[in-house]
């Protein structure tokens, strides 16, 4: 394909992947908005992250078919049949949490304050309970709730996406919650090849494609009886992965 008819194609696609997210997202939420005091919690917890889950993969689907961008994903399976846990994955860009929940039939996660109440998100985030990130105290509360409900939790422990390669600092949220909700922690390592969508990237500034993203199992960690002791080597850990790559 010529260079100019390429350029031209990618930059079609970039729109139609952004414009396309952006559908799914704001059509879930006309429907989300009444649902949300029409049905009982349980209901509608069950609802918001099937669809949600349902949404984002039919999205990444949708987006594989073009040729420019390419989803490993298979290894996230395993987590279905692994019952209440924590979900901590390294946090490159926009898109992780859109592979992750795509593959997670009962997840909560935690998600920024501005996020739940944007237009495009906020209504099919609170349909599913996704938990605000305001409070601390609030987060530890309504995960261990979740957890012991049978959910998994989805947090990242970098709190934002990565500016500090290989991870950023991570947050003490993580620790506690495992601490207290006495559950393992099951690392997952996110790996690309592109720097589409990561902190300070210009929503509508094309990549290079195309674009390669896995998703793989790291080592499960038990419950922590010391938090800040787990904290430190958490984070020695992704830096040990994803530092030698």
């Amino acid at each position: 394909m010529p260079d100019r008819l390429r350029a031209a194609y990618e930059h079609a696609v970039l729109y139609y992947g952004l414009g396309l997210l952006g559908l799914i997202c704001l059509t879930w939420t006309v429907f989300a908005v009444p649902l949300y005091p029409l049905l009982p919690r349980r209901w509608g917890t069950f609802v918001g992250r099937r669809v949600i889950m349902i949404g984002f993969r039919f999205y990444l689907a949708a987006i594989s078919i073009t040729g420019t961008c390419r989803f490993d994903l298979k290894e996230l399976d395993a987590l279905r049949t692994m019952g209440p846990l924590i979900v901590a994955p390294n946090h490159p860009s926009l898109l992780d949490a859109v592979m992750l929940l795509s593959r997670l039939p009962d997840a909560v996660c935690v998600m920024k304050a501005e996020l739940l109440d944007n237009i495009f998100l906020g209504a099919g985030a609170r349909l599913a309970r996704y938990i605000r990130n305001d409070s601390l105290v609030r987060i530890v509360a309504q995960a261990e709730d979740n957890l012991r409900g049978g959910s998994q939790l989805l947090i990242f422990p970098e709190g934002t996406r990565t500016t500090r390669q290989p991870v950023n600092p991570f947050k003490a949220a993580l620790a506690g919650i495992a601490k207290r909700a006495g559950v393992p922690v099951q690392t997952v390592l996110i790996e690309t090849d592109s720097p589409f969508l990561s902190k300070g990237w210009p929503l509508f500034r094309k990549p290079a494609m195309p674009m390669h993203y896995r998703v793989r199992l790291g080592r499960r960690f038990d419950a922590p009886t010391d938090a800040h002791a787990f904290q430190a080597e958490l984070e020695r850990y992704f830096m040990s992965e994803l530092g030698q790559r």
